[in-house]
């Protein structure tokens, strides 16, 4: 049995991987899917000072108190940044990280230095997409009722999370057992970023001919790719 944590991106919370995690389940393994503070469900704990440090703390910190040992970790768009920190301040409890179309930033780069998003809502302390945008752009190639189920869901991110440099002192330096994911039909993050880094870190390239959601388009075949050794 392995232990896989599923970290969702930027608009979602641990709702996003419910048909993978269900997968995972039932195949035997244990499946975490946390939502990160301020998101989804979190939305009332929104504040100052929400980073994608405290993100990967939050990461980190559930591996220490679930115990967790040979974790497979799993992460999505902008979760790809709280993975990469997360296995930085956790690294003996780590045995495998999948990037799942997600963002690898290096330290000191910016999300804006890779990805040119749209944002049609701001706040003070979060930044997202309104409910049309979710139905006609971000979940547009999902089935009518799959779409609709998830732009409901569909919340602000924490600003500060998304606009302040990463912050990573030793994990491009550090050897991983990782694999790639990359969507065919997704804009973003574009190839060339996700081809940075299985070269970085030499890891196992995979192709799905999907949008930027396969865990929800393609959950099946998703879900292969995680399980696999």
């Amino acid at each position: 049995m392995t232990a896989f944590v599923l970290v969702h991106g930027a608009y979602q919370g641990g709702w996003i991987w419910r048909l993978v995690a269900e997968r995972l389940r039932k195949a035997g393994h244990t499946a975490f899917t946390p939502t990160l503070d301020g998101c989804a469900e979190r939305t009332g704990s929104l504040r100052p000072g929400i980073t994608n440090t405290l993100h990967a703390r939050e990461i980190a910190q559930l591996l220490f108190y679930e115990d967790l040992h040979d974790v497979v970790l799993v992460g999505t768009s902008c979760g790809g940044m709280v993975m990469s920190e997360a296995a930085e301040m956790a690294r003996l409890r780590i045995a495998r990280l999948v990037f799942a179309d997600a963002l690898a930033l290096r330290d000191g780069e910016c999300l804006s230095d890779i990805v040119k998003r749209p944002s049609a809502v701001n706040t003070e302390l979060a930044t997202g997409v309104a409910r049309d945008d979710a139905v006609n752009r971000l979940f547009k190639d999902l089935e009518p009722g799959l779409r609709d189920w998830a732009a409901e869901r569909t919340t602000l991110h924490p600003k500060a999370a998304m606009e302040e440099p990463m912050v990573l002192k030793s994990f491009w330096q550090q050897k991983w057992n990782a694999d790639v994911v990359w969507c065919r039909k997704s804009t973003n993050p574009p190839q060339a970023h996700q081809r940075r880094c299985a070269t970085d870190l030499g890891a196992r390239w995979h192709e799905i001919d999907t949008g930027h959601y396969p865990m929800l388009s393609t959950p099946d075949e998703l879900t292969k790719i995680i399980l696999s050794p």
